[in-house]
Formats: C-alpha cells, structure tokens, sequence
C-alpha cells in the first residue's frame, strides 16, 4: 500500500526498498570516507546528519509500502532508546497512524469479506478511519442491537505480498551491508517475523486471540479486553466492542497524578510479567497506540494480531539469567544465555568482566531498594555507550528467534512507561517469580 491510496505491485515494492537501502547504504559508506579526513568534532556532526537523513527516508519508504516492511519498522523504531537520535526520530513516526486508505477500498473489503456493503451491516459505519497502521485501518460503528463498536479492516493485499516483502527486505538489508549478523542467524530471525505476521494477517486467529486474553485475564479489574462480535467478523474483517481510555499521550491533559501513573506502572509491570511467565502468553506489540488507560489505572489493550507463545522453558530461562545477573553469578548468566539462544556456542568465549557491564546496565530498574522512576532513568543511555564494545563480540552472540518478540515487548514497555512517568518498586515485583527459580534451580 502507499500513500496514494493504490496497492503497490511486488516488482515495484522491491524496487522501492531496494532504492532505499542503496540510498542508506551509501550515505553510510561516504560518511565513513568522509571521516578518515576529518576532525572528530566534524566527523560526529556529518554523522548525525546522515544518520538523520537516513532515519527520514527510512521512516518514509517502509510507511508508505505499509504491510509487513513497515511492521519491522515499527519493531525497529522500539529501540529509539539506543539508536542515534537523529536516526531514532523520523522512525518513532512509525508508531503512529500511516496514512489511510479510501473509503471506497475498505468498503469492497468488507463487502468481500462478509457479503455486504458496511451500510447494510451497521446502523451507523463512520467513513474517516478512527486509526490506521500497517495491515488495516479501523472505523467506529453501531451494530443494530446499539453496541458502540470498532471495525478493524485489513488492506487488500497485504496477506499475499508478506512472504516476498520479507525476502526482498533481507536481501537488501544483507546486500548494503547494513547487517552484519551470519546468515543462519538473520534466517532464523526473519522465520520468526514471517510466522508472526501470518498470524497477525488472519483476523479468525486474531479473534481467537482476544478471546483466549479475555479467559486468561478473567477476574483481574486491572486490564480491560474487548469483546469479538463474531457475526461482524471474518478473515481479514474483525469487529470488537469499544473500549474508551486516554492514550499515552493525553495523560498530561486528561489530568493524571502522579499516584494514578504509578499505579499504572505497577499494573503494566504486573500484567505483561504474568502473560511471560504464568500464562506463556504474550500480547507482543507494545506500540503505545495498542494501550489506553483510566483514571482508575485501568488498562486497556487493543490489537491481539500479534501474540507470542512463549515456550515454558524459555520463560525459565529467562527468568534464571535475570537471578543469575542480580547475583552476579556469570557461569550461570552464560548458561542461561545458551539455553535462550543469545550466546553463541561455536563463538570466542566471554570473560565475565563483560557480563558485568551489561549486567549493571539492565540490572538497574532491580537495584533500587524502593521505587525505580522511570522517567529518570538513564538505562537506555548506558546500552548505548556498551554498543561499540558489542559489535566487536558480534561472533559470540546471535539474535535470538524466540526472544524477538518477548524482547521487543519488554523494550517497549520500557520506553512506554517512562512516558507514563511511572515510578515503580521493580524489585519487589519481580521477586515472587524469581523466587520460583530460586526454589527450584
């Protein structure tokens, strides 16, 4: 899809991506040219110029394709906190609404998917989009019997062009020479992405999906989960009652205290913890426009297109390397490493003076004794000067399949509630669950 309202053919999509990699790709390379006969003051001044250049037509390239590009986009712009902010900018866009499709596009869908116009099927379908994102839009509706609704849309297209979208988006990616991580793992990484979105891109699974989170957080006044209106509803058509909340960045206007927006931190912390660790089910698109709120500290979560299931032993193991580190004890931190799949077995070793750096960066939120402000933090700051040494170590480390979507949610949940200006007593929420791998070793 692209701004022009008209879906874009495969040969010309690869084109656009491959445009856009080639762009990046030699910005970079006459930046570092560049800087072989400079200053370091003028050298850091062109780069962040490029970096910004870059991040732009990056941000502008994958939201306009829209589909399964613009959704790793949307992954990559998570990480703002450790990107160069100049790069990590134009990206953030990404987080917020892409532009809509005509009306008269999203009418044929519906009529396709459920047999008739939206006029027939609602007493009231409002024509400008409430919101639009990557895969679909959404509208506000009324079905007959008076229940205030969202009708969520996906664009045609989408669903066919995933799997060559990725491909062509790894080729050019690897062909710039942008990354740098062996081949198997980058396969093993994009196998991952392709079966989450697959599963994004069927609104019967993603109807199951709310209905499962709905089940699993039955009796908790904390989160709130909309419900499936199935006989509005199809594959690539999914309708759910209306769920009103303040979104993340309304939260100054609306009013909210301070007390309010801890409690809200507590609540975020101890929801997402349960879905990893108790139900090993995770809504795992921490994009701010997927949560609302109340003045209660009520959450609400939209979008369940994209849930991981997270594998038992996974869920230990992560929860062992977090003990491990607090403890300081890293035979086990490269144990745990191993079993989650970050550590490299057939890398150079690690000693554990270089555990330790990253240990005291991301152990941080779990070593203040009472309240961890998030606002304040300086966590995302720390990563980033730990990057250089990293890619220097790049042989014994690999992206992990299974922990790209549980480190994508905890990444943004991070950044989401120093938004929130959340203050939260980390610690004393994390313990009943490391206790657990305490007990049992």
């Amino acid at each position: 899809m692209a701004s022009e309202d008209k879906p874009v053919t495969k040969g010309r999509r690869f084109l656009r991506l491959a445009g856009m990699t080639a762009s990046v790709a030699g910005r970079y390379a006459g930046s570092r040219l560049k800087s072989m006969f400079q200053s370091a003051d003028q050298a850091a001044k062109d780069r962040a110029a490029v970096n910004e250049l870059n991040g732009t037509k990056i941000a502008e390239t994958l939201g306009e394709l829209k589909g399964a590009v613009m959704k790793v986009g949307q992954m990559a712009s998570i990480a703002t906190d450790v990107l160069p902010r100049e790069l990590a900018e134009p990206l953030k866009a990404l987080q917020k609404q892409a532009p809509p499709m005509a009306f008269e596009v999203i009418a044929e869908q519906i009529e396709s998917e459920l047999g008739a116009p939206p006029e027939a099927l609602f007493s009231r379908f409002e024509r400008k989009p409430f919101a639009s994102a990557s895969i679909g839009q959404v509208h506000r509706a009324r079905t007959d019997d008076g229940r205030e609704v969202v009708v969520k849309v996906q664009y045609p297209g989408v669903d066919e062009a995933v799997d060559s979208d990725l491909a062509h988006l790894k080729l050019v990616l690897r062909a710039s020479g942008l990354i740098k991580i062996p081949k198997r793992a980058l396969d093993n990484m994009f196998a991952e992405i392709r079966a989450r979105l697959h599963e994004e891109l069927d609104y019967c699974n993603e109807a199951d999906n709310v209905r499962a989170f709905a089940k699993q957080h039955h009796g908790d006044p904390t989160v709130v989960i909309p419900e499936v209106v199935g006989e509005r509803s199809a594959q690539r058509v999914l309708t759910l009652t209306y769920e009103p909340g303040d979104s993340i960045d309304d939260l100054d206007l609306a009013g909210y205290s301070q007390e309010v927006r801890d409690r809200i931190g507590i609540n975020l912390f101890k929801l997402f913890a349960s879905q990893i660790f108790d139900h090993h089910n995770l809504h795992a698109d921490p994009n701010p426009g997927n949560i609302a709120f109340r003045p209660d500290g009520t959450i609400i979560l939209y979008d369940y297109g994209c849930v991981k299931k997270v594998k038992p032993e996974i869920a230990t193991a992560y929860l062992k390397t977090i003990d491990a580190g607090l403890r300081e004890d890293y035979d086990q931190v490269e144990k745990g490493l191993l079993e989650l799949g970050v550590r490299n077995p057939d890398g150079p070793p690690v000693e554990a003076a270089y555990y330790k750096r990253w240990r005291d960066a991301f152990a941080l939120p779990f070593l203040r004794q009472q309240v961890f402000e998030y606002a304040n933090s300086t966590l995302h700051e720390d990563v980033v000067k730990l990057v250089p040494g990293a890619i220097k170590r790049m042989e014994s480390f690999q992206p992990p399949p299974e922990l790209v979507f549980v480190d994508r949610a905890v990444a943004g949940h991070y950044g989401n509630l120093r938004k929130i200006r959340a203050k939260s007593p980390v610690l004393d929420l994390i313990k009943p669950y490391l206790a657990r791998v305490q007990v049992n070793p």
